[in-house]
């Protein structure tokens, strides 16, 4: 698909199909079922009528005349209808798996809030609270989402990097462990294996440092991971062993990087919860969302105008463990982590991403000239033929340090100090051109004796999960000499444990050089300093969420190459999924 032909083969071939069951000809349907699928490729569930320009529609049709012509069609029906495609009240055309996964998920979420909430001690519960969220001068966000996880049936707590997500879900296992006396069958799971490693890994790192009883830290559950394999995978299938029918047996689900979970996922894993589960969900709404369609924490999070303002949050914490207004059980579910525990307010980083995050164009440019932030800079994006120079002289630099050593696990942390990073994987600008451009560079000074396949030094990213082995679609390792084989090529992994995994590189799964990543790769991930390429052009890819992501990878430093005009487009244009679950979730809670 490109500027010329704005549809693909698997849209056409999805509107032909529809158009040859159709009981009218007209033009209308073939033209809408090219517009959805158009949308579904793109992230949204739906096809917003309101939101199709005049030129897309039928000529001679507006919007009216176009959903009669549809309803005539026999293959769009209205909610709860058999029909191919389902029109709603609001004129919103889904495929109907779409419509049904949104519902699905609503009345799930709303069974969850309508449910009675779970019994607890409540002197014990403030005795923890005491212990693992002490209070100070200022509202202390963690101890609130932990007092409500423990309180209510569903919470979502969200928060950008460095909010301390993890400690508090860490904080809230322990409570858990408490309330029960005893070991619980808690889930733990993540969109991705990579997250899901790394939530385990922040597990076993932090358990010894919570203040609570030896036993209860034994308690904690010490395994995590994927969705889809906590469900159970069926092969060639796009259902799951565990579901409405079968539910998991658990006492408690923790979704991690819910952001990155799309619609269909999110639904299957909802229906598969058993009565008297707890779910609670962890993620960041400012984050890019998923690949596949669906917009679900942000519809979650995304409440009416009318309950943003902090004022009316302030009531809720009268109640000393979490129970809010009753009319509003999904508001009072949601908890905002708002203390930075990573990012000084006066650093750049931290002011560069309140700017963008508010679309302030001109706050954030005027941060990037200002010379007096040491952790942030900017420079114009080098021209194509001059980027090879460009990037030699900043890469030769960053990554010769984890080169020079021949120890594995050193060679790992050496190589998280530094990532670049890129909005597209192809063209002069993209992932797979930087790969070779960086691959050149070191080899021309002097780092890198080879660059053929699986070379001394070269990094990897796995792209696809392999159970067997362990690796997981997003892992990054290391080839290099083993001292323990001889001097044989092996590739290095870093396990949740906290030891090191070998692989043989003709046992890798699919994977790909790994010197630069996409923003979307790199979710999950930070690094003590960030090297930010956007493309000389703007183009859908770069949004708001993307450039937010990106820069809040870097712990210590981050570096931007992009045009002013391709960095204004960006702060501007923030991901917009058409969508009816946010309506279904908050009309009458």
């Amino acid at each position: 698909m490109n500027k010329e032909e704005p549809f693909s083969s698997l849209d056409r071939h999805l509107a032909s199909l529809m158009t040859r069951l159709a009981e009218s000809k007209d033009n209308s349907l073939e033209l809408a079922t090219l517009l959805l699928s158009r949308q579904q490729t793109s992230g949204n569930t739906c096809l917003s009528f309101e939101e199709v320009s005049e030129a897309e529609l039928s000529a001679g049709k507006n919007a009216d005349l176009w959903t009669k012509a549809l309803r005539a069609t026999g293959m769009v029906g209205k909610p709860g209808d058999l029909k191919p495609l389902i029109l709603d009240k609001k004129d919103r055309l889904y495929l109907r798996r779409y419509w049904e996964y949104e519902q699905s998920l609503a009345a799930s979420i709303k069974k969850l809030l309508a449910a009675p909430p779970p019994s607890f001690d409540q002197e014990l519960l403030s005795a923890g609270l005491d212990r693992l969220f002490p209070e100070n001068q200022q509202t202390n966000w963690q101890r609130v989402a932990a007092s409500k996880a423990i309180a209510r049936n569903f919470c979502v707590i969200t928060g950008g990097p460095g909010t301390g997500k993890t400690r508090t879900v860490i904080g809230i296992l322990a409570l858990l462990v408490e309330q029960a006396g005893g070991p619980l069958r808690i889930a733990l799971a993540a969109p991705s294996g990579k997250a899901a490693a790394r939530l385990k890994e922040s597990i076993e790192s932090s358990k010894e440092k919570l203040d609570c009883a030896g036993q209860v830290k034994a308690w904690l559950p010490n395994e995590a991971s994927t969705i889809h394999r906590l469900l159970g995978v069926i092969p060639d299938s796009p259902y799951f062993r565990h579901n409405a029918e079968r539910p998991l047996v658990v006492d408690a689900v923790i979704i991690d990087e819910a952001s990155m979970v799309d619609l269909a996922t999110m639904a299957k894993l909802f229906a598969a919860i058993p009565a008297g589960a707890r779910v609670i969900l962890l993620g960041d709404q400012d984050q890019l969302t998923s690949v596949e369609a669906g917009y679900v924490l942000g519809d979650i999070c995304h409440a009416p105008p009318e309950s943003k303002s902090p004022a009316k949050l302030t009531p809720q914490l009268s109640f000393a463990f979490g129970q809010g207004s009753s009319s509003q059980p999904l508001r009072d579910s949601i908890v905002e982590l708002r203390k930075n525990y990573r990012f000084p307010e006066e650093s750049g980083i931290y002011q560069l991403v309140e700017a963008i995050n508010r679309g302030d164009a001109d706050a954030a440019l005027k941060l990037l000239r200002d010379e007096s932030h040491a952790d942030i800079a900017w420079k114009i994006l080098p021209h194509a033929r001059t980027l090879p120079k460009s990037l030699r002289e900043t890469v030769v630099m960053s990554y010769q340090s984890y080169l020079e050593t021949s120890d594995p696990r050193e060679a790992l942390r050496r190589f998280d100090e530094y990532r670049v990073l890129c909005a597209v994987r192809n063209g002069p600008y993209g992932v797979v051109e930087l790969n070779r451009l960086i691959e050149g560079a070191l080899f021309d000074a002097g780092l890198l004796r080879e660059i053929e396949h699986s070379y001394h030094g070269q990094p990897v990213m796995v792209t696809r999960n392999d159970y067997n082995n362990r690796l997981f679609n997003g892992d990054v390792g290391i080839t290099m000499a083993d001292p323990g084989a001889g001097g044989e090529k092996r590739t290095f992994f870093a396990s949740a444990e906290g030891k090191l995994r070998r692989v043989l590189p003709s046992r890798l799964p699919i994977h790909e050089t790994a010197f630069a990543m996409t923003v979307h790769k790199s979710q999950g991930s930070e690094f003590a300093r960030v090297l930010l390429l956007l493309p000389e052009r703007d183009s859908p890819l770069l949004t708001r969420e993307l450039l937010y992501t990106g820069l809040t990878r870097a712990r210590q430093g981050l570096e931007i190459w992009a045009t002013e005009s391709v960095l204004r487009a960006a702060i501007a244009k923030q991901v917009r999924r058409s969508s009816g679950l946010r309506e279904a979730l908050w009309e009458e809670t």
